[in-house]
């Protein structure tokens, strides 16, 4: 099974120290995720292509890397195959 850049849609609570916290991630097909909690926040280069601050994050028993590219896009590494 391989991985995939897919941009999403995330909704996120911005915070007044500058901070993001992501919230949501809704995919293309209009199915959405609530993100149960947030494990860490760092800079990092996806294995997909692409960089800019690595979320990783837990939806239901999964965990997940969301990338914010700090341009307004945000995408997930997902699975396929």
């Amino acid at each position: 099974m391989g991985r995939r850049k897919v941009y999403v849609t995330v909704n996120a609570e911005h915070k007044p120290d500058g901070s993001c916290c992501p919230k949501t991630i809704r995919m293309a097909d209009e199915a959405e995720y609530e993100i149960d909690k947030v494990l860490q926040v760092c800079r990092a280069a996806s294995t997909v292509g692409g960089r800019g601050v690595r979320y990783t994050v837990r939806i239901g028993h999964s965990e997940t890397h969301l990338f914010d590219e700090q341009n307004g896009r945000w995408f997930v590494e997902a699975k396929f195959g």
